[in-house]
């Protein structure tokens, strides 16, 4: 029964987003402007050989766009639409209504890989060699669902505060610092890189380029799974908790 509400919730809520034009463009067109600007910069150094570096860092951007966009307006979206307490009382917990949709923001992220790969082939002539295909394979799922469950702990903050849409702004740019998404986490302080290890994206970034350059992909892929499980347990706990607290101060369905 849970997989069967996990799996069509999931399809219902990638069809629904990719309805969405906004949702759209901000996978496929911002990562694109982001990876221009790093093609540029890149060939303006004259940096051989790191188009691809960069195409994946940007590519992995725009999912965790997607993801905290996402996961910071489901709850809102449920509010503005008035089914956020139908969802609640509905029998099954609520943490596996809130998965489904949190995994479907993560995967149509996706969509950034593709296009920030097609365009630095097409336009910068950047070339597609990967040295493990089937390792990217499967780093590339694991990560995301590791972000899709991360969007799931954001998400269950969002239950209690109202200004959701504003938090989850304030968290986009500071992820990409501290995961090394595009800047490598050796040029920033060394109090970032902690912050980064229990980010699921900066496993997720380094599995892929471990598969894509060459190396040993598989204990990023396994971080990035452990993490997930993690976030799960959080996110449930957080959950019940915030929701106890919605029901006690009566604001589950304020907007």
């Amino acid at each position: 029964m849970t997989a069967r509400l996990f799996w069509m919730g999931w399809l219902f809520h990638v069809k629904t987003l990719t309805n969405s034009l906004f949702f759209v463009l901000v996978s496929v067109l911002q990562p694109i402007i982001f990876a221009s600007i790093a093609f540029f910069m890149v060939e303006s150094g004259n940096q051989a050989g790191t188009l691809l570096y960069v195409a994946l860092g940007a590519g992995l951007m725009g999912i965790w766009s997607a993801t905290l966009f996402g996961s910071g307006g489901a709850i809102q979206w449920q509010r503005w639409q008035g089914t956020l307490e139908l969802l609640v009382g509905a029998p099954p917990p609520f943490v596996a209504v809130l998965l489904p949709l949190t995994v479907a923001t993560s995967t149509i992220g996706i969509y950034s890989v593709v296009a920030t790969l097609a365009w630095g082939r097409l336009f910068f002539g950047m070339p597609l060699d990967f040295a493990h295909p089937l390792q990217l394979a499967v780093a590339l799922p694991t990560t995301v669902l590791s972000l899709g469950m991360l969007g799931l702990l954001l998400a269950s903050t969002f239950v209690l505060y109202r200004n959701a849409n504003a938090f989850s702004n304030l968290l986009e740019y500071p992820v990409w610092l501290a995961t090394g998404l595009l800047v490598p986490l050796t040029l920033l302080p060394g109090w970032v890189a902690p912050i980064g290890w229990v980010l699921s994206p900066t496993w997720g970034m380094r599995a892929i380029r471990q598969a894509a350059f060459g190396g040993n992909a598989w204990p990023e892929i396994a971080l990035c799974v452990g993490l997930g499980i993690a976030y799960v347990a959080l996110g449930a706990l957080a959950l019940r908790n915030f929701e106890r607290l919605a029901r006690s101060r009566a604001t589950l369905s304020l907007t």
